[in-house]
């Protein structure tokens, strides 16, 4: 099966303390707040699906804002203090940095059309748009942009998906 190479990082993975893990010097990618807290309601919807890439000294070169949701409420006490790492053994260190890089932008960037109609799928599946907002990361002005429903269609769905109002009543006296 494969390439020796190829497989070898999936052979190390394991689950290490959180702490025996150091950041590189060197990534340029940033993340919001907002981001970060998208990222934490992903692995809390999904699980924790990628690992954390390490040199062998546990320097990371990819999974660094994984690293750092991990260390915080409610992740650091779900997971034990634990991540979950694979490593590799490159023998440049600039293959790290290649690493780091490539990692970053295979990742890609969400496109207009497909966004749009991810959001008209899930409305269409009956979800409000408080769950879409919050497991996409989303304010409800970017469900707006992203739907093809018109103001006042919106305002209606947002109201019908609230369960927080009551239904208003009319009482009069006869």
């Amino acid at each position: 099966m494969g390439d020796k190479k190829l497989l070898a990082p999936l052979s190390t993975l394991e689950w290490v303390d959180r702490q025996m893990l150091k950041p590189n010097d060197y990534n340029p990618n940033k993340v919001s707040k907002e981001n970060l807290k998208l990222l934490t309601q992903s692995i809390l919807t999904n699980g924790w699906t990628l690992p954390i890439v390490v040199r062998p000294d546990y320097t990371i070169i990819d999974g660094f804002h994984r690293w750092t949701v991990a260390g915080e409420e409610p992740l650091l006490s779900m997971l034990d203090g634990k991540v979950p790492v694979v490593r590799v053994f490159h023998e440049d260190a600039s293959e790290d940095i290649y690493g780091t890089v490539t990692h970053n932008r295979a990742r890609g960037t969400h496109l207009l059309e497909p966004m749009k109609a991810i959001v008209k799928r899930l409305l269409d599946e009956g979800k409000t748009i408080q769950e879409i907002g919050r497991q996409l990361g989303m304010r409800p002005e970017e469900v707006f942009r992203l739907s093809d429903f018109s103001r006042d269609d919106f305002l209606d769905m947002m109201i019908r998906g609230k369960t927080t109002y009551s239904k208003a009543e009319m009482y009069t006296t006869v």
